[in-house]
């Protein structure tokens, strides 16, 4: 451990533009028990005292360098085949709606006081940010969903980088194969490849590049299948191999990550088990996860009727549909509440949803719940949230800590 004994400047990324933003930055050093005042119109901070500056380095999300010297995230968010900061390494992969931020999520985390080594949970992984993040952080990750598309698309970015020359192998098999069959019905010919596939991992990989091919169809019609899922494999292969590279380059010591297509009102973990519970419910009376990945689902073989029935918030119409969710909601979190060991943080990111020009009150539902599960509410920070069509503007981080303590 180094101790600091001088005054060190501490940048922002350049995107951190919103309040909420600035806020976590501020946590973080908090949380380090950095000793700071603000400059530059709140862009630079000058750190008076650094209790553990290579820690810091390592794992802080919103400060770019330290004395011009980058730190741990600007060296992983330059590996990134995007447009956006976030999309960094795998983070890109499928077209999800509602993605955390991968910055906010390393931040969150490191608020929360997660050890390397440690375990968190995510009941509803999604798109696998949280357990990407957490991966990077050297904190173990256990992530489960009902959807299969989320379970492999999770599964995919967190563990693809243990077979780099296996996938080069199967994508050049693929090209030779599509060019000899060019004339031919090519989706049912991937398709059925990808199934005989004998590996799982390096199945599923080719399976979600299938899966975005077909998102791109659907989006952009006359998109060729066959070329779109050549060069989705193609770039989900680049970050892939940025990912080892990047592992490599700065001596990562990763943590492990578990993916389960599971439901989260059942869960089989024994109770006092996860250091942390870092998630985003699903947003189903706002967004129709089911509709949005539709052809994700049937491409699996699934019926969407079916799956209806099973999605938190699909079911039902009107106010029906909001009583199941809540009813499913609340069964999710006392599983949540069973497994969560006492004196640790659940962090949940959530909105309050407009249906019919009601306003749905989410937030507050979920805060009286928690609180009657002996919960004390330590933080309720508001961020605002595009692309949900004006059915929620803003979306609101409860940092809630289970009260007691850890035997």
């Amino acid at each position: 451990m180094e101790n600091l004994s001088e005054e060190k400047n501490l940048e922002l990324f350049w995107n951190v533009q919103f309040i909420y933003e600035l806020g976590l930055a501020m946590m973080e050093l908090d949380s380090f028990e950095v000793e700071y005042s603000t400059q530059n119109g709140l862009r630079s901070f000058t750190a008076l005292d650094i209790p553990d500056i290579e820690k810091f380095s390592k794992r802080t999300a919103y400060f770019q360098t330290i004395d011009d010297q980058p730190t741990l995230y600007s060296k992983l968010v330059s590996k990134n085949i995007t447009r956006s900061l976030n999309q960094y390494l795998t983070h890109w992969i499928y077209p999800y709606k509602g993605k955390f931020h991968p910055q906010m999520i390393r931040a969150l985390l490191n608020y929360m006081q997660i050890n390397s080594g440690e375990t968190i949970f995510d009941p509803f992984i999604g798109s696998g940010t949280s357990a990407l993040e957490a991966q990077l952080l050297g904190i173990n990750c256990v992530g489960v969903d009902i959807s299969e598309v989320c379970y492999l698309v999770s599964s995919v970015k967190t563990n693809s980088f243990n077979f780099v020359s296996q996938l080069k192998l199967q994508l050049e098999d693929f090209i030779k194969f599509l060019l000899e069959n060019k004339d031919n019905n090519v989706e049912s010919l991937i398709s059925d490849r990808i199934t005989k596939i004998e590996k799982e991992e390096i199945r599923n990989f080719f399976r979600v590049a299938e899966l975005i091919a077909h998102s791109d169809k659907s989006r952009r019609r006359r998109k060729d299948f066959s070329n779109s899922f050549l060069v989705n494999a193609n770039k989900m292969l680049t970050s892939t191999i940025d990912y080892a590279n990047c592992i490599e380059e700065n001596n990562l010591s990763l943590g492990e990550v578990s993916i389960f297509n599971k439901d989260a009102r059942e869960l089989e973990f024994p109770e006092n088990y996860f250091d942390g519970i870092i998630t985003s419910p699903p947003y189903s009376i706002a967004l129709n996860y089911v509709e949005n990945d539709k052809h994700a689902l049937k491409t699996l073989g699934h019926s969407i009727e079916k799956v209806k029935d099973d999605f938190i918030g699909v079911r039902g119409k009107g106010a029906t549909k909001i009583e199941l969710y809540d009813e499913d909601m609340k069964r999710a979190y006392t599983e949540m509440d069973r497994v969560l060991k006492a004196g640790k943080y659940c962090t949940i990111i959530i909105g309050n949803a407009r249906i019919d020009k009601e306003e749905i009150q989410t937030i507050e539902k979920t805060i009286e719940i928690f609180k009657g599960m002996n919960y004390e509410l330590e933080k309720n920070i508001e961020k605002i949230i595009f692309g949900l069509y004006n059915i929620m503007q803003k979306e609101s981080i409860l940092i809630f800590k289970k009260k007691g303590t850890t035997s």
